[in-house]
């Protein structure tokens, strides 16, 4: 005597009740019970197997609640959230922002919550401003320095904000970071001899001052051996 049990999801497996009478050997009373006994079995596999799925399928969907569920920062400009628990470097309200995104999100201005302001607030600024030009023109200071100063006075607020001291590594390696992609194809300036002028003055003054010299030193021994 069989039973199975299976439902529609994939995952259920079947349930299977073996007699372990043989056949021919038992009475009415007995193939009675057993009768009661496999359809008790079989609910009750039914039923275990129901929970079963029930329970991994709740499971399943906490699991990807929780996956999804990552926090994004918003960077934009708003209401300030939370009331903060440590100083803020000033009172602007930028400044409050920043800090509270780090109160917020991170607990506290750490270096982890200066590298995302700075990759959401700073950088990203940059970027825009060096693509939208040619890349010959990158190695011109003229056309980046205004970025480049920009780029820097954010790298600066936002540290001075948060009150974490500027320059730091961090900032250098961002700077670095930018050398190595935008500026790096760019010629270096050899060093070169100064202009004739300049080099002429360098040679002529110590020579015009060692006769000038030796003449103060002659016209002071004279003067002492008089007024002995």
């Amino acid at each position: 005597m069989r039973a199975s049990c299976c439902f529609i999801e994939p995952s259920c497996r079947k349930v299977e009740i073996c007699n372990p009478y043989p056949p021919g050997k038992t009475d009415r009373a007995l193939s009675g019970k057993m009768t009661a006994t496999s359809s008790s079995l079989r609910f009750s596999g039914c039923f275990v197997t129901l929970l079963i799925w029930a329970g991994c399928t709740s499971v399943v969907c906490l699991v990807d609640e929780k996956l999804t569920a990552q926090p994004t920062i918003d960077t934009t400009h708003g209401d300030i959230p939370l009331p903060l628990s440590f100083a803020c470097g000033t009172n602007a309200h930028s400044c409050m922002e920043y800090c509270s995104i780090c109160q917020q999100y991170f607990g506290a201005p750490t270096m982890v919550c200066l590298h995302t302001l700075l990759e959401h607030m700073c950088i990203p600024k940059f970027d825009n401003a060096m693509t939208s030009m040619k890349s010959p023109n990158w190695c011109t200071w003229g056309n980046v320095s205004n970025y480049y100063s920009n780029l820097s006075h954010c790298t600066e607020e936002i540290s001075d904000c948060l009150m974490i001291p500027w320059p730091n590594p961090l900032v250098e390696q961002t700077f670095v970071d930018i050398h190595s992609r935008f500026f790096k194809e760019c010629p270096s300036e050899e060093l070169s001899d100064p202009p004739p002028v300049i080099v002429m003055a360098l040679v002529i003054t110590p020579i015009c001052l060692i006769p000038l010299m030796v003449s103060l030193v002659v016209l002071k021994t004279k003067n002492g051996d008089g007024s002995s």
